[in-house]
């Protein structure tokens, strides 16, 4: 006599499942963002996808903001190192470094929203710090105003990638490769609504009420996002440079 085909199946016939750790989670997580965006890395769907109960992975991540910050993590190790100084000056080094960073958070939308706030503290964010702090050491900048200055150039390139992914467009002219889930259908058109209502709101000032910017609504619109992206660095690493930190001179 056969089993019926609706008989339960022991869960000793069935294969074993690979023990959960800490990387798998966030390796699992980074393809559902690659996937599926950002906004489907959930506790919930990551046990979905590991087999395992929601539960399970709190012993393991604490929540899905530590989550989140983890997987900003992992992608960094795309980053990649500081360049060799015969590709460039400590300055034009260093913009490379940065300039990978935003491409790394163009590619995801959401990622780079969520990096505004997400505080990670793995290897691959470590050694991007520890890139930014050698490259400024080279060029002379005091340490303590390299330590500072390393949370400004951060904050300013994480949200320049944040603010210019929001119109679909990367500083490299790629574009973003995270799905409507992440950032919801029509986003592309409401960003690029409220970008046609900004110039012209500017562009119809009038020279008696806002003169100034009558006179330099064109310079105000002007650059490709690449171009911005690297003088809003130069400028960033020149105000560190020449800038003391109170109470250290």
């Amino acid at each position: 006599m056969t089993a019926r085909p609706d008989t339960p199946r022991s869960r000793r016939d069935r294969p074993a499942k690979p023990a959960l750790t800490r990387e798998g989670i966030v390796a699992a997580a980074v393809a559902v963002l690659r996937a599926e965006g950002l906004a489907k890395v959930t506790m919930r769907r990551l046990a979905q996808e590991l087999d395992t109960g929601p539960a399970s992975l709190y012993v393991y991540v604490r929540n899905t903001a530590e989550l989140h910050a983890a997987v900003l993590d992992e992608l960094l190790g795309t980053v990649g190192a500081a360049p060799a100084p015969e590709e460039g000056d400590w300055r034009a080094r260093l913009e490379a470094v940065l300039t990978a960073y935003v491409r790394m958070l163009h590619a995801h939308p959401s990622l780079a929203r969520s990096a505004l706030t997400a505080r990670p503290s793995g290897p691959h964010y470590l050694n991007l710090i520890e890139t930014l702090l050698a490259l400024l050491d080279e060029g002379g900048v005091p340490p303590e105003r390299a330590a500072w200055g390393v949370d400004l150039l951060l904050q300013h390139a994480t949200a320049t990638a944040a603010e210019h992914s929001a119109r679909g467009a990367t500083a490299t002219g790629q574009r973003d490769t995270d799905t409507d889930a992440d950032t919801g259908s029509g986003s592309d058109a409401d960003a690029d609504a409220d970008w046609d209502a900004l110039t012209r709101a500017l562009h119809g000032a009038r020279d008696t009420t806002h003169p100034h910017i009558a006179a330099l609504a064109g310079p105000l619109l002007s650059g490709a996002p690449e171009e911005r992206l690297a003088w809003g660095i130069r400028a960033v690493i020149s105000g560190i440079a020449h800038t003391p930190v109170p109470g250290s001179d």
